[in-house]
């Protein structure tokens, strides 16, 4: 539901500043190309590819899985997934 560059957005800003949070390290651990593959796109380093698209929406819904939020809703920020999932940080 969340548009592709939104994910883009969520996932490289999670990626800056949050990959050290000890709740999720396995998380950031599973995705180390997926959540740095966002980053680059999202800051315009690389172009987009079908490949790389299949990596984040997959990773994007591990977020959503790790967090335990529904993945029906279109999130427009890491702070309304966080505040969706109830999750201090």
């Amino acid at each position: 539901m969340t548009p592709f560059d939104d994910m883009c957005e969520i996932l490289a800003e999670f990626w800056i500043d949050y990959r050290d949070l000890d709740d999720l390290k396995e998380f950031v651990g599973y995705n180390d190309l997926g959540l740095p593959l966002a980053y680059f796109i999202n800051e315009s380093i690389v172009i987009s590819t079908p490949a790389s698209e299949a990596y984040i929406n997959e990773t994007f819904n591990f977020l959503i899985a790790a967090l335990g939020i529904d993945d029906k809703v279109a999130y427009d920020s890491l702070d309304e997934m966080f505040d969706a999932a109830g999750f201090k940080k």
